[in-house]
């Protein structure tokens, strides 16, 4: 029998710890590094040579919304396409258990407005299998996986599990009785191989009326806010409480508009890190960032872990009017993803809807306008010499306004016409001060989620091939740790994050100088015969996952050796 299933020959080892890197061999037997080092010829089951390229750990996804997509794509891509070995699901509180059989169709509905995953895609994959927690993770672990998954519990089903929807939604503060249901829930979900929980806390607790800071791209389906949104900080606290009493599991939270204090005392209770979402490689809040930095500062010098999740990458949102939600209501109104297509054309060759169009600003917060939005393919010959051109620029070469540019070209063509516009203001300054920033985790993907505009999962990618090749922002073996041992700790991976001896083979071989990512491009393969945006990487020429090759040559090997890492690790 041989010594190992395989050896890694004569790669250069970036082993994610920040240790230099060293020219070697791995050698992988069972699932596991088993050692590190030379390695004699012969003793292997595979060889896979690899002098000139890279050997690293898989990167660690910690934000993202595969929830849905676990059930239909084994690969969670775009994540697992661009050197993601783990993902970590059930962010932003948002989830599907527990959940009682008469309101899953109403948690969908929630889906598919939060995280903006179509409902025909839903309701073709999902196997509603289930209505407690721990059910819905015995589901997961049965299909197919090439990527490992470490799930969170989101905070809104548990509240509405205890409280029921409505009462959940009204803001009314849990009585004690429920407090205890609630705490017994995560418990529960915890014994189960949950890693902590989740939450969107982004209005007023108590008062469903004020506006949230997400605003209405947060929102439940119907326009009020979600139940985590106007949780009570009390509520919080207990939560925290069960994570301190177990002494494990993490937070992750979106909750700007939360006292500082109260997260400190979250940290403090809890004795877990807490992942503080989001912050935008914006150019505009490089200031704000600024004193929030220093905050993270004087938390960890008074030993309270919170960490920020970065949008250190760059994607545009690439779009057609078949499914557009983020130029403010007005759009929604005429030309929203409720919206029939026919109703589409009419509305935006109405005279009368344009001049209301117009009155609406053209530019909304973090958000590429109209005025920035530039064409990248047409569906006519006729309308060809726009590819490339922005709408201001089409809109002065007509002599007309832009809102009448880009509904006559739309209209034109069919609602055909596919766009790009940019996702905040993100610049090489604000990238650089998140990558400076030793709080930072780098990459927010949102995997699974705005599946009809965004592809983030190629961040890591991005990462090396733009702030570490180019730009030179980040040592290769900072740029490792901060994309697998960084997160690995912050979120209670037991046995992975790094390469050493003992530790899960979760190992990525690549071409540094050949290492690349698609621009992103519309794919018509999601259940219920719906269409994503996704992004390839290149230049992975093996991609290991629990000791077994699921990519090659930066293709699918159709092996899936991805596992449910129940409490952080495999088979817990």
């Amino acid at each position: 029998m041989a010594k190992f299933d395989i050896v890694i020959r004569n790669g250069m080892i970036v082993d994610g710890a920040r240790n230099p890197r060293y020219k070697g061999d791995v050698g992988i037997k069972d699932g596991k590094i088993t050692r590190m080092g030379r390695i004699k010829p012969g003793q292997a089951t595979r060889e896979i040579e690899a002098d000139g390229l890279v050997v690293a750990p898989g990167f660690i996804d910690l934000h993202t919304h595969y929830d849905a997509q676990v059930f239909w794509d084994p690969y969670l891509t775009t994540s697992g396409w661009n050197g993601v070995t783990s993902v970590v699901v059930g962010n932003c509180g948002f989830g599907f258990a527990p959940c009682k059989k008469d309101l899953q169709y109403r948690a969908m509905e929630s889906m598919t407005k939060v995280e903006a995953i179509p409902m025909a895609t839903m309701e073709a994959s999902i196997p509603w299998d289930w209505e407690s927690y721990p059910e819905m993770l015995d589901s997961i672990d049965r299909v197919p996986k090439a990527v490992n998954l470490l799930p969170y519990i989101g905070v809104n089903p548990l509240l509405i599990w205890v409280m029921g929807l409505e009462d959940a939604k009204s803001g009314r503060k849990p009585t004690a009785k429920e407090t205890d249901e609630l705490k017994r829930l995560l418990n529960e979900a915890m014994d189960a191989g949950a890693c902590g929980w989740s939450s969107q806390t982004l209005g007023t607790p108590g008062d469903p009326t004020a506006p949230t800071a997400g605003g209405a791209a947060q929102s439940d389906f119907d326009g009020t806010p979600m139940p985590s949104d106007v949780m009570w900080p009390e509520t919080q606290i207990a939560l925290a409480e069960v994570l301190g009493e177990r002494g494990e599991g993490f937070i992750e939270l979106s909750g700007a508009t939360m006292p500082r204090e109260h997260w400190e005392e979250l940290a403090e209770v809890s004795g877990a890190p807490i992942i503080y979402q989001a912050l935008p490689a914006s150019n505009m809040m490089i200031e704000m960032h600024k004193n929030l930095f220093e905050w993270f500062e004087a938390c960890g010098e008074k030993g309270l872990r919170i960490y920020g999740q970065g949008i250190t990458q760059n994607p545009p949102l690439l779009f057609t009017f078949d499914y557009w939600d983020l130029w403010g209501p007005v759009w929604d109104e005429v030309a929203g993803p409720e919206v029939a297509n026919e109703t589409i054309l009419k509305n935006l060759a109405d005279p009368a809807t344009r001049d209301r169009l117009k009155a609406e600003p053209l530019k909304v917060p973090f958000i590429g306008g109209i005025a920035q939005a530039r064409v990248v393919s047409v569906a006519k010959s006729e309308n060809e010499q726009y590819i490339g051109k922005s709408v201001t620029e089409i809109a002065e070469a007509r002599g007309v306004h832009v809102v009448d540019a880009i509904c006559d070209l739309v209209v034109s063509d069919d609602l055909k016409t596919s766009f790009q516009v940019p996702q905040f203001d993100i610049g090489l300054e604000g990238i650089k001060q998140l990558l400076d920033n030793p709080w930072v985790i780098p990459g927010l993907s949102d995997g699974g989620a705005h599946l009809k505009y965004l592809a983030a999962g190629s961040y890591a990618t991005e990462l090396i091939s733009q702030y570490v090749r180019e730009h030179s922002f980040l040592s290769l073996e900072e740029a490792h740790w901060r994309l697998s041992a960084l997160p690995a700790f912050c979120a209670g991976f037991r046995d992975r994050g790094t390469l050493r001896e003992g530790a899960a083979a979760d190992i990525i071989v690549y071409d540094y100088e050949k290492l690349d990512y698609e621009f992103p491009n519309f794919r018509h393969d999601l259940p219920g015969d719906e269409y994503r945006v996704a992004s390839a990487g290149t230049g992975y020429r093996y991609v290991v996952v629990n000791g077994q090759v699921t990519i090659e040559d930066d293709k699918e090997t159709h092996t899936h050796s991805g596992k449910l890492l129940r409490g952080g690790r495999a088979n817990a």
